[in-house]
């Protein structure tokens, strides 16, 4: 029999998380589902996984990432891991003028200081695999920048650099290190811009369509399903065209 892989996800209970989850149960993960706040959709999603893939281990894990010590209270709960996905983010649409000394700093931490913390915390056990894995979901301003998104595009495009780094740092563990850069996801996140702007950023998009949390889950479990493990250090852009 097999050994589990087990994988844990940062943001589980999130619009694009949720989805990983199950597609990664799909494909035979066993999964440390984390969140934030959103308790009872996160059992929710816990017991249907359970039914659906009694053969596997699910198990939830709490952390605050906007707090200083979050990663070390996550990794206490983390047994034997070969993939983090990270997938939980928190969106700031603000003028850089109107953005706080703590919403930078609640930015920086949940998407930058807490996962890389945490990457480093787990290292020694995704070492213990021949290969393993580390995918961030990043932005697509992480690439191309946002106006009234500065800090945010800021620590997304701080996420890329990790990965370019780190890549090469972790290689000769046999750690893969990339990240997939989604544009416009129709996820719950987005459900707050009005049908006008909506529609302009249609009009952006080659495709004339928005993504769907499903795409990125389809790329999620191609670079975790041992097909693409000649790539370390690229950020995937899945966005329609928007931004080359």
């Amino acid at each position: 029999m097999k050994p589990l892989r087990s994988c844990l996800v940062l943001g589980a209970s999130g619009g694009i998380g949720e989805v990983v989850c199950r597609q990664l149960a799909e494909a035979g993960w066993s999964l440390y589902l984390h969140y934030h706040s959103n308790e009872q959709q996160i059992v929710a999603l816990l017991n249907e996984l359970i039914e659906d893939y009694p053969h596997l281990e699910f198990r939830t894990v709490q952390a605050d990432f906007r707090t200083e010590l979050a990663a070390e209270e996550l990794v206490a709960n983390i047994q034997a891991v070969q993939a983090i996905v990270i997938a939980n983010g928190q969106a700031l649409v603000k003028l850089l003028s109107e953005t706080t000394d703590c919403e930078m700093t609640e930015l920086w931490r949940v998407h930058m200081q807490n996962p890389a913390r945490l990457i480093a915390l787990l290292s020694a056990k995704l070492r213990k695999n021949p290969v393993s894995y580390v995918l961030f979901i990043g932005s697509i301003w992480g690439s191309a920048g946002a106006a009234g998104e500065v800090m945010y595009s800021a620590v997304k495009g701080a996420q890329h650099a990790f990965v370019k780094a780190y890549a090469k740092e972790a290689a000769y563990s046999g750690i893969r290190v990339n990240a997939i850069a989604p544009g416009w996801i129709d996820t719950r996140m987005n459900q707050d811009f009005s049908a006008e702007e909506r529609q302009m950023v249609m009009e952006q998009i080659p495709l004339l369509s928005v993504g769907t949390p499903q795409e990125i889950a389809n790329m999620v479990e191609f670079m975790l399903s041992g097909k693409a493990d000649y790539m370390t250090g690229e950020i995937v852009q899945i966005n329609g065209g928007w931004y080359m």
